[in-house]
């Protein structure tokens, strides 16, 4: 049996990539490429009433220039979700290529072609717009009031889907005598996923059919949604999906593949190029949802939750994208974090003309966690328990069952994070000491746990696919439609398909990492941390079908019954005595070139997936606050996880300290802002969009309780998105420790600090007398 599962192995890409050898789609270019550069709205709602394109037509190195006019009238959705043979449960179809009504300031609304990049910005500035303007809603509270503009004709009140979740008798259960009420309201902000790599792509016609190069998590769903855009049978369209640079979720949508593939059809099917500017990323890709939350509990005298009233308002901004099951997702987390036999939940998605809301990593968990995570602080103060041994008391136990997903708990996996994290950062000596600040700079720390499921299924399709073939040297090469996309996916699958087979070594498996949607097996791609869970699925039925080929092989070559052996360290063995018949090398020569029975052994086969699996975890941060100052320093944080077994417990680690530094920034640093008069966003830039760096950061703590996951393979479960989940509560958790200032909102910058702290009564302003603490 390999034992390279479980080991910190080096990346199967780390030369490649430390050397600059890795090919990006880019770096993939076809020379002479042609420049598209795409017009946005400067308006926030509106029409457009005419494009005035003579004088961009005029500058030299301009080909075309195409207009909201031009484009097929066919609405297509842009998510990144399986396909679903029902049509209600369908992505909403409401873009078009270019858009005529305008939704948002940056909506897409003329292209420009042309033989260079300069010549294509030129003549994005010289279009001469005329718009009709309309009043537009930035806020989603005021988007569903009476009379608010209306964004889309369908949606009345601009509420994309409401569902509500209800449990036990909520009004009965209030009525109990003795109830403490704890009820606030919580904003959580509108972020950008930053990857390194803007989002890109190029795109040509060849033999009657459209290739498309793009940076994308989701090559085989690309493909669908650019032969929906384009009203052309999806088998006309061939995706490549090289290296790419980061995603988090941005690229878990169909970005700009689809106005990409039809600008080349307009130009005699030449290549075409996209490449996103900074600014557009932050505009006209995709953003986190902004969620306000209003939570009432109930709580009786002992801190139990007698009754809890939960609604969600998420912002969608001007398109639905990924829509509602981001809030869905959101409101369903609490009845299972905390169990409350009594319940009331309303999630709404709702229309503004802000940037369209997407998939980002944590897909409404980080929202959730904020809100739920603060609420529970102040329900622990209500009653007079510590924070902590409140989360230990009413947290999801041992064996609680989840109808919907089928999900179980079935080890203490919360209580065993919260321990293990309470020991490493110290945490009940140093709450002791920091009791005793007084002075203007305070201590604080704090908790907080999060949970996550691991892929979609039940509520929409999980499948994987995989081909292994047995190379001449006994090697085996691997594909799948899952793709990795900076993660280390790669390794992962090399290290089970390693297992799987019985090869000695994952440097024996060659996984094709560029996804090709005319070669590689059909995958969903990388979303939903389902990766190595999902994908698991398909590497150990696959690896077993390809041993029972090589096995059969074998028995043929050796005379004997095919169960009479087996394959160990890449060799073929006698199960009875481990003795070594031959490697796989001598058997794959044998069967390619036998002159009676020749044989390429391969195989190939789809995991239909009707599983998923809690992951768990938590946050604990100690903070440095300056209540004079308003700022916060981090000290110190350290995230614990029980995603089952490890795979790769180096890759595990460095997936959680790139969460923990999103879910840092989260807490203290990025929102990107709007103009109230005008809905231009403010910040579009990385100059002005403060992101946190690791100089803001102190060192990342990464600590893991292996709890096997009973319904995978290989005892794996989620982790790409949950380390994002709980810094930021953790944050506003010590910070409430540290100042008795218990925060509504996050990010938790200086200008937020401030007006808490003088509400507070903590700070004044000069005008009011000495500045205090």
């Amino acid at each position: 049996m390999s034992t390279t599962v479980g080991k910190s192995v080096t990346r199967v890409d780390a030369y490649d990539k430390v050397t600059g050898r890795t090919k990006y789609y880019e770096d993939r270019m076809p020379a002479g490429a042609l420049y598209i550069r795409v017009k946005h709205a400067e308006i926030a709602h509106g029409f457009v009433k005419s494009i005035d394109t003579a004088a961009a037509e005029a500058i030299d190195g301009v080909v075309k220039v195409l207009t909201c006019f031009d484009v097929p009238d066919i609405p297509f959705p842009t998510a990144g979700h399986p396909w679903s043979m029902d049509p209600s449960h369908q992505d909403v179809a409401d873009r078009h290529l270019l858009n005529r009504h305008v939704r948002y300031y940056g909506d897409d609304i003329a292209a420009v072609i042309a033989e260079n990049e300069v010549a294509a910005l030129q003549a994005v500035r010289a279009l001469k717009v005329e718009y009709e303007t309309l009043p537009f809603v930035l806020d989603v509270q005021k988007a569903m009031e009476p009379g608010a503009p209306q964004i889309h004709e369908n949606y009345p009140g601009n509420v994309l889907k409401h569902t509500d979740m209800r449990k036990g008798d909520y009004a009965a259960a209030i009525q109990e005598p003795g109830l403490i009420k704890v009820e606030g309201w919580y904003d959580t902000p509108t972020v950008q996923h930053c990857h390194i790599e803007n989002h890109g792509c190029y795109a040509y016609e060849e033999n009657g059919r459209i290739v498309v190069v793009s940076s994308t998590q989701i090559p085989h769903i690309i493909r669908r949604i650019v032969g929906q855009a384009l009203g052309r049978p999806w088998a006309d369209i061939r995706i490549v999906k090289p290296y790419i640079g980061g995603g988090f979720g941005n690229k878990q949508d169909a970005l700009y593949e689809p106005l990409c593939a039809w600008c080349s059809t307009q130009v005699g099917g030449r290549c075409v190029r996209m490449d996103c500017a900074r600014e557009e990323t932050f505009v006209s890709n995709r953003v986190r949802h902004a969620i306000r939350f209003h939570i009432v509990s109930w709580i009786r005298k002992d801190g139990q939750l007698a009754a809890r009233k939960v609604e969600c308002f998420s912002n969608q901004g001007a398109y639905a994208s990924h829509g509602h099951s981001i809030c869905a997702k959101a409101m369903g987390s609490f009845a299972q974090i905390y169990p409350c036999d009594n319940m009331e939940c309303d999630a709404w998605t709702v229309f503004t003309n802000r940037p369209v809301a997407g998939a980002m990593r944590g897909y409404g968990m980080p929202q959730a966690t904020f809100a739920d995570e603060a609420n529970i602080d102040e329900c622990a103060a209500a009653v007079g328990m510590e924070p902590l041994e409140y989360r230990m008391k009413y947290i999801m136990p041992k064996d609680y069952h989840d109808a919907f997903s089928g999900n179980t708990n079935y080890f203490d996996s919360f209580r065993a994070c919260l321990e293990k994290g309470r020991a490493a950062i110290d945490y009940d000596r140093k709450r002791a000491e920091f009791a005793r600040d007084t002075g203007p700079v305070r201590r604080g720390i704090g908790a907080a746990p999060f949970w996550y499921n691991t892929g979609v299924y039940p509520i929409s399709l999980e499948t994987a696919s995989n081909r292994m073939q047995l190379n001449l040297d006994g090697t085996v090469t691997m594909q799948c439609g899952e793709t990795e996309i900076g993660q280390g996916a790669d390794t992962a699958y090399a290290q089970m398909t390693a297992r799987a087979v019985g090869l000695k070594s994952y440097r024996d498996v060659h996984v094709v990492s560029c996804q090709d949607t005319d070669i590689t097996p059909t995958g969903l791609g990388a979303y939903a941390s389902r990766q190595t869970y999902m994908e698991g699925f398909a590497i150990a039925q696959t690896g077993a079908l390809l041993k029972e080929h090589i096995l059969a092989y074998a028995a043929e070559m050796l005379d004997c019954p095919a169960a009479e052996l087996d394959i160990a360290e890449g060799n073929i063995i006698r199960k009875s005595s481990g003795a070594v018949e031959m490697d796989l090398s001598h058997l794959a020569m044998t069967a390619q070139y036998n002159p009676v029975h020749s044989e390429h052994i391969t195989a190939e086969s789809t995991a239909t997936i009707r599983s998923n699996a809690y992951s768990f975890g938590c946050t604990f941060a100690e903070v440095e606050v300056d209540i004079p100052m308003c700022k916060v320093t981090l000290k110190r944080i350290v995230n614990v996880h029980d995603c089952g077994s490890l795979i790769n417990p180096a890759l595990a680690e460095a997936q959680v300290h790139g969460g923990m530094s999103m879910g840092i920034g989260y807490g203290l640093s990025e929102q990107l802002l709007f103009d109230e008069k005008t809905g231009r966003p403010l910040n579009n830039n990385l100059l002005d969009y403060k992101l946190s760096t690791f100089m803001d950061h102190p060192d990342l703590e990464a600590l893991f309780v292996e709890n096997p996951e009973p319904t995978s393979p290989f005892g794996t479960k989620a982790l790409g998105e949950p380390p994002a989940c709980s810094p930021a509560p953790a944050i506003r958790s010590a910070i409430y420790n540290a100042t008795g200032v218990s925060l509504d909102t996050t990010p938790m910058t200086p200008h937020v600090l401030y007006r808490a702290f003088r509400e507070a009564g903590l700070i004044r302003d000069e005008q009011e007398g000495t500045d205090h603490v």
